[in-house]
């Protein structure tokens, strides 16, 4: 069964009016958005922000700002080819490559599930007192729903995930007015530095936290079917209005995660000596704010992991159809996704450890989805007058380049370490 059979709409007849097609892109780059604001998030912005301050505020711009034309790429291939990007990769590259890719994103989603799952747990803990383990398999009922809801109220899902862009800007925004905001610190901190292997460790877990690689996969088979008629009109007006979505979608889930270390700086520095768990920062909060604070953290730390375990679902299918030609259903999927999160769980591992080392995995997961889009978006044969001129190739280059040094320098410190 094709990708676009699991993720998107039957076709439509030709729209009587020019903005109908716009219209319909408006779910997809705002649940790809989602993504960009999970659990993972939660754990390097905010260990950041009260381990080094604002010196990191940088590095979230920047991944958050290098998202925007990667994700807009991402649409653009689906838009005009009508195929995912794991689709796609599958007919222009042949069955062992797309096996290889098939198997890195296989395991980028298993990091992904690790994060969103534990997140949410944390939160559940947080907010209701239960143990680890009782904890993510609450989750994984919730997300069992959730799958079930896509799959039947596709459209009323779509609204309710949107909103937990709002939802989410509201609270850390009100977290961040009740704490201290150094203007003039924060201005620094949009100057490049990384100090020691912790603060490159956290650099690299941002950036697997922000650049995520199934929302690459995932995007580009949203939209495939949004387009009613694939002619060169339509197709330009669907991806003006996709590049003005995903900015954004993407520019309110960066603020979001700029928000995040601004708390966790103005709040929490220098408050928690070492490394700094969700459950202390909850804590923290409620002593120092009051319990009203902690529990706007928690819901909001619950809202992003059930959120984006939604979308991580999603993905999956779309990687595993793409890739292989084969459809897994989706409770299946999810099932087998969720056990490194509930064996972590059972065996009573560091929540907040485990999400950025999780966010590291996923550092190393960018790569192999970026690559091989920046390949297919330039080539004629797949883009027709549509592929991407010089300019924009050397931009993503520059980008690809930079993701390898990161991660390179991450191992070297570590080894060093």
């Amino acid at each position: 069964m094709p990708t676009s059979a699991l993720v998107t709409e039957p076709r439509v007849r030709p729209p009587r009016r020019r903005a109908r097609p716009a219209l319909k892109l408006v779910g997809p780059a705002f649940l790809a958005a989602v993504a960009y604001i999970d659990p993972g998030n939660f754990a390097t912005d905010v260990e950041s922000g009260a381990d080094t301050g604002y010196q990191l505020l940088w590095v979230v711009l920047a991944a958050g700002c290098a998202a925007v034309p990667v994700q807009y790429l991402s649409a653009k291939l689906g838009i005009v080819t009508g195929k995912s990007l794991p689709e796609s990769c599958r007919h222009r590259f042949g069955s062992r490559v797309s096996t290889a890719l098939w198997i890195q994103a296989e395991i980028t989603a298993m990091a992904t599930d690790l994060a969103e799952f534990t997140g949410s747990a944390i939160a559940l803990q947080l907010l209701f007192r239960l143990g680890p383990l009782e904890s993510a398999l609450i989750t994984g009922g919730i997300s069992y729903v959730l799958l079930h809801l896509y799959g039947r109220r596709r459209s009323w899902l779509e609204r309710l995930l949107t909103l937990t862009l709002a939802l989410l800007l509201l609270a850390f925004a009100y977290l961040t007015a009740r704490g201290t905001f150094d203007a003039g610190a924060a201005a620094s901190g949009l100057l490049p530095s990384v100090s020691g292997s912790q603060g490159a460790l956290l650099a690299v877990g941002i950036i697997g936290a922000t650049l995520m690689p199934h929302a690459i996969y995932l995007h580009s088979a949203l939209v495939t079917d949004r387009v009613p008629v694939r002619d060169p009109e339509h197709v330009r007006l669907a991806l003006r209005t996709e590049r003005s979505q995903v900015f954004v979608s993407l520019g309110i889930a960066n603020v979001v995660n700029c928000l995040m270390l601004a708390m966790a700086a103005g709040i929490l520095r220098g408050v928690s000596p070492g490394d700094l768990s969700l459950h202390e920062t909850h804590r923290l909060l409620g002593t120092l704010l009051g319990d009203g604070a902690a529990t706007v953290f928690a819901l909001a730390l619950l809202v992003a992991g059930l959120s984006s375990s939604g979308v991580g679902t999603l993905a999956g299918q779309v990687v595993m159809s793409g890739f292989m030609g084969h459809r897994v259903p989706a409770v299946l999927r999810r099932t087998v996704t969720m056990v490194p999160a509930l064996v972590a769980a059972a065996m009573g591992c560091d929540p907040t450890q485990v999400l950025i080392v999780s966010q590291v995995v996923l550092a190393f997961g960018i790569l192999p989805a970026l690559v091989p889009l920046l390949m297919l978006t330039s080539d004629r044969r797949v883009m027709g007058e549509f592929a991407v001129g010089r300019a924009a190739r050397a931009g993503m280059s520059v980008l690809a380049g930079a993701i390898a040094a990161v991660n390179l320098l991450l191992v070297v410190l570590q080894t060093l370490k």
